[in-house]
């Protein structure tokens, strides 16, 4: 096998990013607490390289701190370079590290997820003495190739016949005979890649056009990565330390690094907290990255007006996009000079959007805290709805909570949960859209389905090997848990569903409405894979919500309730997996496997409790 060695070009400036690189040199900007440097090396060590060559200028003690403390350390060659060499001298003042063998080099500050793997495959298979990974970026294109994808010129004037022009990324592999056409001191890189092919030597390239690649130059550049990633990993923020909360208000995209100092009382949204800065009390801070000494606002990220038909006065509101989820919905934020409001704007083949309004109003007048709605358009499957702001409760949960805190909300949200089991569903007859959906035996088996083929089958790819007695074994829980009393549940009871408003909790996405067992919304909720709640907490919180429906309602049937609650854990618990088996492998949204070792830990410990009646359950999810 061939010997690989790679380089990390660490040592620019940063010029257009100031003021934020007089403090922080970029290779070390942080990204949800991961500096950009790491990340690479990351990229680079699956690779399996003996050595990782970085040059340095530019702040470079900082680097240089960062290597002696980085896990790669052992692999790490620092090259501080008094006098910047371009990137062709930073190979020559590593030759004696990098001549015995072929090098991949990557420039400090790209983002990207171009297959490192194939590129290195194919330059070592290919006879070339450079292959680089290029894409089609018209900003940046002057990489000249031919037919055969071989390099031939640089540069952006003129029009060469039968050639085509696209953009380096910044990625490359090189062979070690490439060196002798780089200069003693200072060069760059592309006058040795035009001296190899005048020299008859062959230049490849492979395009990777269509890949993610976002090189960070500009405070807005990097505020888009840190935001992206956020988005990526299905976050609304991110705490580098876990603050208390008492006194913050975070909206979305509210990224606060280790380090920062949060003084008092502030809002905090779109926005990122390098280490260092300090907030001081009562600050709004919003579309700006705050470091030490510094502010830099970032342009807003504003939606096209032409998006939406029926919004009044769209003209003159700032419309910015908002949420993540499983949904295929998008949210927008629609804020004017009087009040900020959410505008949902459904697909035309979201068959949900009419039964959404419809509930809202239903469950708005029996007192269940769901967002007010102020317009609708049915032609358009758009509806404009009250702004509960970005923190779920899951969010809310990130930051340092006193359990007797976060017991006083959860008791609010079982208060919800009671009302909605029993004032609501004393008039469920009133809602059509209710009564015709039932948590019946065929719903309960599709769950458990969903389960199999998508989690065991579809992310696992585990083959059943008695598939006919394990289906028996469903089947029989499936007509346990659809055997006990109903009411209207919410069915995807959890803190993701649940808006902190004013320090209270509102419900929201429950256009998923149906007539089932309510256990399985306490289940949802207590057992939640998102938040594990303390033991003692939970069974507090149970008899909170008991006490509450024998308070409203004397037929209450405790009995029939605590008897449903294992059944409907075990039905919840794979319907969860099966989700984020879906969501990960099909829809691509991979955060939410973060979610399935939990799910699965709650799964593992109900199916012990239960072997001896489902055996051949328990036989499967012991494997797992």
């Amino acid at each position: 096998m061939e010997r690989l060695s790679a380089f990390i070009l660490a040592a620019g400036l940063g010029e257009r990013l100031r003021p934020i690189t007089d403090h922080i040199p970029k290779p070390l900007l942080p990204i949800l607490g991961k500096p950009i440097i790491e990340s690479v090396a990351e990229r680079f060590d699956q690779l399996g390289p003996e050595k990782i060559c970085i040059n340095m200028h530019h702040k470079w003690e900082q680097i240089k701190e960062w290597a002696e403390n980085s896990r790669y350390v052992s692999k790490i060659r620092l090259f501080h370079e008094q006098e910047r060499l371009g990137t062709g001298g930073a190979f020559w003042n590593a030759e004696r590290y990098l001549k015995g063998s072929h090098f991949i080099s990557h420039n400090a500050d790209i983002i990207s997820d171009i297959d490192l793997s194939l590129l290195v495959s194919t330059h070592l298979s290919s006879g070339n003495i450079a292959t680089l990974a290029i894409h089609d970026l018209e900003r940046f294109n002057n990489v000249w190739i031919d037919s055969k994808a071989q390099l031939k010129h640089i540069g952006n004037k003129g029009n060469l016949s039968g050639l085509c022009k696209m953009a380096f990324t910044g990625i490359a592999v090189y062979s070690p005979e490439f060196l002798k056409y780089l200069p003693d001191g200072e060069s760059s890189v592309v006058d040795a890649w035009l001296k190899a092919v005048e020299d008859g030597r062959t230049v490849g390239t492979i395009d990777y056009t269509g890949c993610k690649w976002t090189d960070i130059g500009t405070p807005d550049a990097y505020a888009e990565a840190v935001f992206e990633a956020l988005q990526n990993d299905g976050e609304a923020l991110y705490l580098g330390e876990t603050p208390s909360c008492d006194h913050l208000d975070l909206a979305a995209n509210a990224v606060i690094e280790k380090g920062a100092c949060i003084e008092g009382a502030a809002r905090i949204g779109r926005s990122i907290i390098l280490p260092g800065a300090v907030i001081k009390d009562n600050s709004d801070i919003s579309n700006s990255i705050e470091g030490p000494g510094f502010s830099v606002q970032l342009k807003k990220a504003l939606v096209e007006q032409g998006l939406f038909h029926h919004l009044k006065g769209a003209e003159q509101a700032e419309i910015t996009e908002t949420g993540a989820g499983g949904s295929d919905r998008r949210y927008y934020r629609v804020r004017t000079e009087i009040d900020s409001r959410v505008l949902m704007k459904c697909s035309e083949a979201d068959m949900e959007f009419s039964r959404h309004i419809t509930l809202t109003r239903f469950l708005k007048r029996y007192g269940i805290p769901v967002p007010e709605l102020f317009e609708e358009d049915a032609t358009h499957k758009e509806a404009l709805f009250e702004d509960l702001g970005d923190m779920t409760l899951y969010s809310w949960l990130k930051c340092n909570r006193r359990p007797e805190e976060i017991e006083e909300i959860y008791n609010g949200i079982m208060d919800i949960a009671a009302s909605l089991h029993t004032e609501a569903s004393a008039h469920m007859n009133e809602c059509l859209c209710i009564s015709e959906r039932a948590f019946d035996i065929e719903h309960f088996r599709w769950e458990t389905d969903y389960f199999i083929e998508r989690f065991i089958k579809g992310l696992l790819n585990i083959t059943i090997q008695d598939e006919k007695r394990l289906k028996a074994d469903i089947d029989s829980l499936a007509a346990h848990a659809a055997s006990f009393s109903k009411t209207i549940v919410h069915r995807d009871f959890q803190s993701q569903n649940i808006m902190m408003h004013n320090s209270r909790p509102r419900l929201i996405d429950y256009q998923g409405i149906r007539l089932g067992p309510p256990a399985y919304d306490i289940a949802s909720m207590l057992w939640d894979p998102y938040h594990r709640l303390d033991d003692d907490i939970r069974e507090r919180l149970i008899d909170h919500y008991v006490g509450q429906r024998k308070a409203a309602e004397n037929a209450f049937d405790e009995q029939d309730f605590t008897g449903s609650l294992l059944p409907c854990r075990l039905q919840r618990h794979m319907q969860a997996l099966g989700a984020y088996g879906f969501l990960s492998a099909v829809k691509g949204k991979l955060y939410f496997r973060k979610h399935i070792p939990q799910a699965l830990d709650y799964l593992k410990e109900e199916v012990n409790t239960v072997k001896d009646i489902y055996p051949h359950l328990h036989a499967l999810v012991r494997q797992l």
